[in-house]
C-alpha cells in the first residue's frame, strides 16, 4: 500500500467526523454534474426550436467547460482564502442563475451566456474546492477513498437526474420547462455547502518554518515533469467525457435505435438518456473501486490501464453491429472507466506536493481537463455539423485514449525534495 501519512502535515484539517464533508460534497456533486450530464438530451429539441445546426448548444456546452478549467485554479486560491462555505455556496448561487437563463432563452445569445454562468459556478461548486476539503479531513488511511466515494456522488447524479430529465421532456415536450425543474433541484447545492465547513489549522509558531506560498507552490509544480504529464492526460479525460455526454444521445437518435422493455417502447433520445445514465450507474462503483485501487497501488499505473481500457471500450464499441444492446454495453463498461480519473488525479496531485495548496494544484490540472472537455463538446457538434456524423471522433477518441495511456506511465508517483525531506 502506498502511504500518504509521511507527506502530510500532522493533524492539518484532519477531523473525526471527515465523513460529513463527503456525503455534503457528494450530493452536490450529485446535484451540479447530474443536471449538466443531462444536457445531452437537450441537443436536438434545442435545435429545433431555435432552427439552429448542433454547433450552438455543443459551442455552449464547451464554453461552460472551458470557463470551469480557466477559473479552477483562481477557485482553489479563493477556497483557501475565504473557506470552502462561502466559495462553495457562492458558487451554487451562480449556478442556479445560469441556468435560470438557460430555461428562459429564446436566442443563442442567452442560451451561451446562461451556459457561461453554469461554467463559473461550477468551478467554485466543483471538483476542485470540494476534493480539497475531503482531502485535508479524511485521516491518510480512508483519503483515497474518501475522494472515490466523493467523486462518485458526479455519476450517481448522472444515474439520477439523467433519466429524470429525459422522462420530464418526453412528458412535458417542452426543454425551457425541463430546464427550469432542473434548476429548482439544483437549489439544494447551496445549503448543503456548510457541510464542507472545517476548523483551520492554527498558523505556523514564531520562528518555524514558513508556509509556502501560492507562487513558490506552482514554480514547484510547474518544475516537476510529473505535474506536467498528468495535466496533459487529464486532457484527454476532459475530452472523452464530455464528447459522450453531449453527443451519445444524439448519435443514438441519428441512427434510430430504440427498445423495448416489458411491452414499452423505448424512444432512441430516452435511451440515449439511460445510456449516460447507466454510465453514471456504474460509474458509482467506478469511482469508488479506481479510488480504492489508488490507494493499494502506484496511481499513475492506474491511470495509465484506465485511458488504456477507455481506448479498447472505444473500439469494441464501433466493431459491434449498432443495437440497444451493443449501446447499453459500452455505456455499463465505459462507466467503470468515467471518472475514475477524478480520485486517482487529485490524490496523485496531494500526494507529489501535499495538502496545502492542493486545490489550487488540482485546479490547474482541472484547466486541462476542461480545455479537452471544450473540444470534446465543441468539436463534436461543429465536425457533425460539416460531415453529418461523428465517425472521426469516436477515432479520435480511440487514439486520445492510447496516447494518454502512455503518458501517465513514466510519471515518478514520489514526493518532491521538500516533503521528502520532512522528518517522520
Amino acid at each position: 500500500m502506498i502511504a500518504d501519512s509521511r507527506v502530510v502535515a500532522k493533524g492539518a484539517g484532519m477531523r473525526r467526523d471527515w465523513w460529513v464533508p463527503v456525503v455534503c460534497g457528494a450530493i452536490i456533486l450529485t446535484i451540479g454534474i447530474g443536471a449538466r450530464q443531462s444536457f445531452g438530451i437537450f441537443q436536438k429539441p434545442i435545435a429545433a426550436d431555435l432552427q439552429v445546426g448542433r454547433e450552438l448548444w455543443s459551442f455552449g456546452n464547451a464554453l461552460s467547460m472551458l470557463l470551469m478549467g480557466v477559473l479552477a485554479p483562481f477557485a482553489g486560491g479563493v477556497e483557501r482564502r475565504f473557506g470552502p462555505v462561502k466559495t462553495v455556496a457562492a458558487g451554487g448561487v451562480l449556478y442556479v442563475a445560469g441556468m435560470v437563463m438557460i430555461g428562459l432563452a429564446t436566442e443563442g445569445v442567452l442560451l451561451t451566456l446562461g451556459n457561461a454562468i453554469t461554467g463559473v459556478g461550477m468551478a467554485a461548486a466543483g471538483f476542485g474546492p470540494i476534493l480539497a476539503v475531503i482531502n485535508r479531513a479524511a485521516p491518510p488511511d480512508k483519503r483515497s477513498l474518501a475522494l472515490g466515494i466523493t467523486t462518485a456522488g458526479g455519476s450517481f447524479g448522472q444515474f439520477a437526474i439523467v433519466p429524470f430529465a429525459s422522462i420530464l421532456l418526453d412528458r412535458f415536450n417542452n426543454w425551457h420547462t425541463t430546464m427550469l425543474i432542473l434548476t429548482a433541484v439544483s437549489l439544494v447545492m447551496i445549503p448543503l455547502a456548510l457541510g464542507l465547513r472545517e476548523t483551520r489549522p492554527a498558523p505556523a509558531a514564531a520562528g518555524g518554518p514558513a508556509p509556502q506560498g501560492l507562487r513558490d507552490a506552482l514554480n514547484e509544480a510547474f518544475a516537476t515533469r510529473g505535474f506536467w504529464l498528468l495535466t496533459i492526460g487529464f486532457f484527454v479525460c476532459g475530452f472523452h467525457v464530455s464528447f459522450v455526454g453531449l453527443h451519445l444521445p444524439a448519435y443514438i437518435s441519428d441512427k434510430s435505435v430504440g427498445m423495448t422493455l416489458l411491452g414499452r417502447e423505448i424512444s432512441p433520445i430516452e435511451l440515449g438518456g439511460w445510456a449516460i445514465a447507466l454510465v453514471g450507474l456504474f460509474n458509482v462503483a467506478g469511482a469508488i473501486l479506481w479510488g480504492w485501487l489508488g490507494g493499494r497501488h502506484r496511481r499513475k499505473d492506474m491511470l495509465a490501464l484506465l485511458y488504456f481500457l477507455r481506448a479498447l471500450s472505444f473500439i469494441a464499441f464501433l466493431a459491434l453491429p449498432l443495437s440497444a444492446g451493443s449501446v447499453l454495453l459500452f455505456a455499463a463498461t465505459l462507466g467503470f472507466l468515467w471518472l475514475g480519473t477524478v480520485p486517482l488525479t487529485s490524490g496523485l496531485v496531494a500526494f507529489m506536493f501535499g495538502p496545502v495548496h492542493m486545490s489550487m494544484l488540482y485546479g490547474v490540472v482541472f484547466f486541462s481537463h476542461q480545455v479537452g472537455s471544450f473540444l470534446g463538446g465543441w468539436g463534436g457538434g461543429r465536425l457533425y455539423d460539416l460531415q453529418g456524423n461523428y465517425d472521426l471522433m469516436w477515432w479520435i477518441s480511440v487514439g486520445l485514449g492510447l496516447l494518454a495511456a502512455a503518458i501517465n506511465w513514466p510519471i515518478r508517483e514520489v514526493p518532491v525534495a521538500r516533503l521528502a525531506a520532512r522528518p517522520a
